[in-house]
């Protein structure tokens, strides 16, 4: 059975203001050796699966720096400092990125963004019948095209790998569980 590591100590590396890094000492239980392991620590994250009522998901393509790539993929971003619902952030990223609002916005899943070096969460937030209401409000570090996609199309799109951002893909998994029923 795996035992959780025990950490000895922890210090501040780096501000880089979307994350900070933080290096761990950790013991490994196995071997009782200590280990160095570095930490970004970052806000939650949010994506939002917007569902129009013709059964269209409200999506975006914009260009990401990390990849240099066009990506496909559902509104989201970052939770503002002092934000703590991300239903409430998922509500605001879609009428800031979209111009798009709906109701019976909820919770659909949530997942660790990745647990090997980050230690945020990355939540997914169902709106139903979404309608342009609002010009956008980009930040300015974004510059974002609005794209209504049948949901019907959406498992192709993940299979030919038009849609390869991986938490948009998690995102998109709990719809379909959400649309098979196992989801509420």
């Amino acid at each position: 059975m795996i035992t959780p590591w025990k950490k000895v100590g922890s210090k501040p590396v780096g501000d880089f203001r979307i994350f900070k890094l933080r290096s761990d000492i950790c013991i490994n239980p196995r071997t009782g050796k200590e280990h160095d392991f570095y930490v970004l620590e970052t806000v939650g994250w949010v994506n939002v699966i917007a569902l129009t009522p013709a059964r269209e998901l409200v999506m975006v393509q914009q260009y990401r720096i990390g990849s240099q790539t066009v990506e496909l993929e559902i509104p989201g971003g970052m939770m503002d400092a002092g934000e703590t619902d991300p239903v409430a952030t998922a509500v605001r990223e879609l009428r800031e990125e979209t111009g798009y609002e709906g109701e019976n916005a909820r919770l659909l899943g949530q997942v660790w963004s990745n647990p090997a070096i980050l230690n945020n969460r990355t939540y997914t937030v169902l709106i139903e019948n979404c309608q342009l209401r609002h010009d956008v409000e980009f930040d300015q570090g974004e510059d974002l095209t609005t794209l209504l996609v049948p949901a019907a199309e959406i498992p192709q799109l993940v299979a030919d790998g038009k849609i390869g951002h991986s938490l948009v893909v998690a995102a998109l998994y709990h719809f379909d569980l959400w649309q098979r029923g196992l989801k509420k």
